[in-house]
């Protein structure tokens, strides 16, 4: 009788380390995944960040071009209406040039960050969040 209760005991033992480390196990797991997904979530803002260098350089480069053609024409009609151009492509060369350069990215994750507090109720998705019946369903639908 005694021999049961010891192979119980351990039996019951095991079970519990089991569970311990497939605990420990789980929760590495999720640790590596948030790990994983911030890295590629950095790792898209940085090329985004690049991507609107990039464009600043050919927006620059159309603007500069733009400005000459426009004081060209300006000089040789001396019409104001040659120079109008040079107003609405300032805005959007100083928009690229924040975004690029400047603190507009800190700016907009404020703005979210506020949406987030504030707001939550614009992020609502329809029909709430997916459960794993409606997923299930829609793959057998398939």
């Amino acid at each position: 009788m005694g021999s049961v209760l010891g192979v119980q005991a351990a039996m019951e033992k095991m079970q519990k380390d089991n569970q311990e480390f497939m605990l420990k196990t789980q929760q590495m797991t999720l640790e590596r995944q948030i790990h994983m997904q911030n890295q590629m979530r950095e790792r898209m803002m940085a090329t985004q960040i690049a991507r609107g260098r990039e464009l600043l350089v050919w927006y620059g480069s159309f603007y500069a071009v733009a400005t000459v053609g426009c004081l060209g024409a300006f000089l040789k009609s001396r019409n104001s209406a040659a120079i109008v151009p040079l107003i609405p492509l300032g805005f959007v060369l100083g928009y690229q040039y924040d975004l690029a350069y400047l603190n507009k990215i800190p700016r907009i994750r404020g703005m979210a960050e506020d949406i987030m507090h504030d707001e939550m109720s614009l992020m609502a998705l329809p029909e709430g969040l997916p459960s794993l019946q409606t997923i299930d369903a829609a793959r057998l639908k398939k």
